[in-house]
């Protein structure tokens, strides 16, 4: 943490100019793999591919170290271990004896070692946000939340569990990482806005996908906090389904306090995108995301205070 916090500060020092001007008024401060607070529970290079449930990162020294002492001060020595049948990296929940349905992810143990192991990832999040506002003083600072959106219609969200979201269908994981964004006025980044459950059950029906579940757990968890929202979309999104969909998740609709996201970032410029078609549709999404009205693009309503594409 103390080299981040000296890397972050020299980057504050070196662009000064920058932020005093207003150039640079946010900073998006990463937390893990791919910049999002996450562990790295599904590594394509170690041969992980989707759908599969990832694996727990929990194995080094330190953790091992934090998990033995846990263990000990609930009174259970014996529990100072990672689960022995949680399956591997491609597994799907129903292999498992630790993510099937009545598995032991909801035991005693289960339940004392994911609790352990998300908050030892939140954990993370606070002390070096802790030290990015001490570097940042005055900027506003976010967190980029990954969207792990398979096999969240099972009980145990497997998935989300090995990458320390501890949200089994009984238990709400995402609350307590908004409230630690709102104890440092953290803004909250997340993704897949543009996925449809739909379309995710007939390409991949045995992931057991939900993004669109997941994105309104989300953006709630953090909208009931109060703390700014801002998303992208996770994959390319040239039509208008999915443009929709980030328009509906943008401000939802009969939403009785106006709740909206702050920010969109559009993922990715490309030469499809600058294809006719593909581009009419994209002036019509981005003209509508502004607010702004014209014949061919009717306007339903302000979505976002700012839209950027990479």
């Amino acid at each position: 943490t103390q080299v981040y916090f000296d890397y972050m500060r020299s980057f504050r020092v070196e662009f000064d100019e920058f932020f005093e001007n207003g150039i640079i008024s946010e900073i998006e401060v990463g937390l893990g793999p791919c910049g999002e607070l996450r562990y790295p529970s599904y590594p394509a290079k170690h041969g992980w591919r989707y759908p599969g449930i990832g694996e727990f990162q929990c194995y080094d020294r330190y953790l091992m170290k934090s998990l033995t002492k846990a263990a000990e001060a609930r009174g259970h020595s014996f529990w100072a271990r990672g689960p022995d049948n949680a399956g591997f990296y491609n597994s799907a929940p129903h292999e498992t004896g630790f993510f099937c349905d009545g598995g032991d992810y909801d035991s005693y143990y289960g339940r004392f070692f994911l609790k352990w192991y998300s908050h030892v990832l939140i954990d993370h999040g606070d002390r070096v946000l802790a030290l990015a506002n001490l570097a940042f003083e005055g900027t506003c600072i976010a967190v980029k939340l990954s969207g792990i959106h398979w096999w969240y219609k099972t009980a145990s969200h497997a998935a989300e569990l090995t990458a320390g979201f501890y949200n089994p269908s009984n238990h709400d994981g995402y609350a307590p990482i908004a409230t630690m964004l709102e104890k440092h006025g953290a803004a909250l980044n997340f993704t897949c806005v543009e996925m449809r459950t739909l379309d995710q059950h007939e390409d991949f029906p045995e992931a057991l996908a939900d993004p669109e579940g997941l994105v309104w757990q989300v953006l709630n968890a953090a909208w009931d906090v109060c703390i700014p929202v801002a998303s992208e979309n996770a994959l390319p999104c040239h039509d208008r389904e999915g443009y929709n969909k980030i328009l509906e998740n943008a401000k939802p609709r009969n939403d009785p306090d106006g709740r909206h996201l702050s920010a969109f970032t559009y993922l990715r410029l490309s030469p499809i995108l600058m294809e006719r078609h593909n581009f009419m549709e994209f002036e019509r999404f981005v003209k509508r995301m502004h607010g702004k009205s014209s014949p061919a693009f009717p306007l339903l309503y302000k979505h976002c205070q700012s839209v950027s594409f990479c």
